[in-house]
């Protein structure tokens, strides 16, 4: 590692307690949703141990650019405040050696293909049969174990297949994936709610369980609304571009200088942004006079506000909006939305002691406190001693690493 800080966590920020503090994850996942998952048991105070292929590691480490030394940013993303510890699980002393962490874990955490933990007795049933209190992720592309459950999963492919995809883009434009893997981030998400209602559930009964998430049902369920239009109204939803489905004014704006979003969601809001822009007529026009009817009229009503909002600034017409409490904001750029959130004495980021390593901190906050510290995600095979030393199965050598495995998950994005 070639950064500006001296490598990863010492021993996995054990000394930073939090509500996991005492949790130990073995933790076998690659790429995006996996290792968000554990990064979030991370955060709240789990012992991490990542386990990597010899040589390579998480295949992250390699998605770039961008880079910071010789590290993808990509892999820096989603792997503070773990341990690293390089394992062949094609070879049988290193497998072996798998097992005997795995024993002392509280969550074992994998998302390889359908049935390559299994293979090696690493899988579910091999585990739970020894300790009954584990609890076991298994992050998958697909769930069941019907066709599908052998087709390789990315964030693209499900993205196109989900739906997501067919509703994201212009109206007139063709479909389009999020700018980020979304995916892969909402299946982490899911990972973590499954793992910590696993641990509840351990707590209370004794019993720990088997979780699986897979990324296609996780993107079916982030449809939300536009997927209960479908199942309820029998409405397949289209593009709709930055417009909303069933409210308006709820889209972008054009300006003097620029672009703005106004997300008058509510009669209340809504009446409130007619009087700022000086047209109260607006409020009681029959074309307009509720939600429903704004949105059979949405290009009317587009047109009648964005005639107004044309004429003043950006900063003029944020202003006077959000004075007022309409919800209203610019369209900022990730480096403008970081500067913005500290100017507003927001705490978007977190860095490890030195303030060397930086990243964007957890969203959760416990008894109103916000993760302040964090350790930098580390080297490849960085705590391999140290955790090797901890049990009594040594393997110093290490094998040649083996051939790629396949993935489910998401390509870089």
């Amino acid at each position: 590692m070639t950064t500006a800080w001296t490598g990863g966590a010492e021993s996995n920020l054990t000394n930073l307690k939090g509500p996991l503090s005492g949790v130990t994850v073995i933790d076998f996942t690659r790429v995006l949703a996996g290792p968000l998952a554990t990064m979030n048991l991370a955060d709240l105070g789990a012992d991490v141990i990542k386990i990597e292929r010899p040589g390579v590691g998480d295949d992250t480490r390699a998605w770039g650019p961008p880079w910071v030394g010789d590290d993808s940013t990509y892999y820096l993303s989603v792997n503070r405040n773990k341990s690293s510890v390089v394992l062949d699980l094609n070879d049988d002393v290193d497998v072996a050696f798998a097992r005997e962490l795995c024993a002392t874990a509280d969550v074992v955490a994998e998302n390889f293909r359908p049935g390559y933990m299994a293979e090696r007795g690493l899988g579910p049933v091999d585990l739970r049969g020894a300790d009954p209190g584990l609890v076991y992720l298994s992050i998958e592309a697909f769930s069941g174990d019907g066709p599908a459950a052998a087709l390789p999963g990315y964030d693209l492919t499900i993205q196109a297949m989900s739906g997501l995809m067919y509703i994201t883009g212009s109206a007139d434009g063709p479909p389009m994936k999020v700018g980020v893997a979304l995916v892969d981030v909402i299946t982490g998400l899911y990972a973590t709610i499954a793992t910590l209602a696993g641990l509840y559930r351990r707590a209370v009964t004794g019993e720990g369980c088997y979780t699986e998430v897979s990324l296609f049902d996780s993107a079916m369920a982030a449809l939300a609304n536009q997927a209960s239009a479908a199942v309820l109204a029998g409405i397949d939803p289209i593009r709709a571009g930055n417009r909303h489905p069933s409210l308006a004014p709820y889209e972008v704006f054009e300006v003097s200088d620029g672009t703005i979003v106004v997300a008058a969601a509510n009669d209340k809001t809504y009446r409130l942004t007619c009087e700022v822009i000086g047209r109260p007529d607006l409020i009681d026009d029959p074309r307009f006079v509720d939600g429903a009817s704004r949105r059979a009229n949405v290009d009317d009503l587009v047109a009648e506000i964005g005639a107004v909002l044309i004429t003043d600034t950006r900063r003029a017409w944020l202003e006077r909006l959000l004075a007022v409490g309409v919800p209203a904001g610019p369209i900022n750029s990730i480096s403008e939305a970081i500067a913005w959130s500290e100017s507003m004495g927001l705490t978007p980021i977190v860095s490890d002691p030195n303030g060397d390593f930086r990243s964007i901190r957890s969203p959760v906050r416990i008894d109103g406190d916000v993760q302040s510290t964090c350790s930098p995600p580390p080297d490849l095979d960085q705590h391999g001693a140290e955790i090797r030393a901890a049990h009594p199965t040594n393997r110093p050598d290490i094998a040649e690493p083996p051939d790629p495995l396949i993935q489910v998950q998401a390509v870089p994005e």
